[in-house]
């Protein structure tokens, strides 16, 4: 006997996602004229699924321009979940460490939908420099955070998150976008040159779980800077062993080259 997959409908359910999600992709927030059209909806139906959202403190108006805004209430909640809370606690205080031995900031990104969403930051000590947010979500394919968080999935995870991002952007997947995983999963991390910022190299190395996959990635946006003595190899040492003991902190199995570069560090 064939199943019958039951769906009940929830419109308005679905009337406030379908807002929220508009949201995510538009800073600069817009006016519930703009919403309305972008969702084919009326503007008296838009206008009180705003009205309940900016009441539950999801979005907030401007008094300058009426437009409608994301407010951090979302991301908030997302630390707030048990595993990610637990995974920014250990976080923050080697993250911490990391930037005064090197006076570069780092930050820690998870993958999310597709995207990365970067959901801690730890600042240069001795100058402002280059960072990214906390909060910050960050194409999957322009981020070495992402590609070092992939490299380090099983087949089906890696391929979810590539084909999420596919339907998200439109874009197609790189030609050699399987060749420079297995490149990064070999070395256990990645440094290129970053694909926004001319003169930045980002660094990152996986924070992984207890079957060696990756839960996070920890990545520093080198700067080089005048009469500074940091150079990438200073930043590959201190973010490998911040990489190695998140995992251990985390209850994870360290990669094995990353490993294996601490230990002959100490010897």
């Amino acid at each position: 006997m064939k199943t019958i997959k039951r769906r009940y409908p929830t419109p308005a359910l679905e009337k406030g996602l379908d807002i929220l999600e508009l949201f995510a992709h538009e800073p600069a927030g817009l006016t519930k004229s703009e919403v309305a059209r972008r969702l084919n909806r009326t503007v008296s139906e838009i206008f009180r699924m705003l009205l309940c959202l900016e009441e539950r403190g999801y979005i907030a108006r401007s008094e300058e321009d009426e437009r409608f805004r994301l407010t951090l209430k979302m991301f908030r909640m997302s630390l707030e979940y048990p595993p990610t809370k637990r995974l920014v606690s250990e976080a923050l205080p080697i993250m911490q460490e990391v930037v005064h031995q090197i006076h570069q900031s780092c930050h820690l990104g998870v993958l999310e939908a597709g995207q990365v969403v970067i959901v801690a930051q730890a600042d240069s000590p001795i100058s402002p420099g280059f960072y990214v947010k906390a909060g910050s979500v960050v194409d999957l394919m322009h981020a070495a955070t992402g590609h070092v968080i992939l490299a380090h999935l099983p087949s089906e995870a890696r391929n979810r998150a590539i084909e999420t991002w596919q339907v998200r952007t439109g874009h197609k997947v790189p030609r050699d976008l399987d060749e420079h995983l297995a490149k990064i999963k070999a070395q256990g991390y990645e440094e290129r040159d970053s694909y926004e910022i001319r003169g930045v190299i980002n660094i990152s190395y996986p924070v992984l779980d207890e079957r060696g996959n990756a839960v996070a990635a920890l990545t520093v946006p080198y700067l080089a800077r005048i009469e500074d003595p940091t150079t990438p190899k200073h930043v590959r040492n201190a973010l490998q062993e911040a990489s190695v003991k998140l995992t251990e902190a985390i209850g994870g199995l360290a990669h094995p080259a990353v490993q294996g570069e601490k230990k002959a560090g100490k010897r």
